[in-house]
Order: structure tokens, then sequence, then C-alpha cells
């Protein structure tokens, strides 16, 4: 592979996984609060509860 284009897939690679960092951080800080409790912890069934939509 010529010295060009593993330099701009590096970049390439870099970029995508820094943008994903911010989305995949997100989606793991917002989920338990919008299921009020982590996703695998058994759900309680009480008479409040909410439907995600």
């Amino acid at each position: 592979m010529q010295a060009d284009l593993r330099q701009l897939l590096a970049r390439l690679i870099g970029t995508i996984a820094l943008a994903l960092v911010p989305v995949v951080f997100t989606s793991f800080v917002t989920m338990p609060l919008s299921l009020s409790r982590h996703p695998g912890e058994a759900s309680q069934l009480n008479t409040t509860a909410r439907h995600m939509t």
C-alpha cells in the first residue's frame, strides 16, 4: 500500500473514531436516566411505569 493511501486511511479512521466517541458516551450516560435504571438491571414493575415515547 502506498504511504499516501495509508496516511489517508489512518486519518479517516481516526476522524470517524473521534466523531463516534461523543455519541457513544452520550448514549451510555443518558440511557439509565431515561430508563430510570441501568439496562442490565431487572425492571421493577410498578404502576408508575412510563413508555419511552
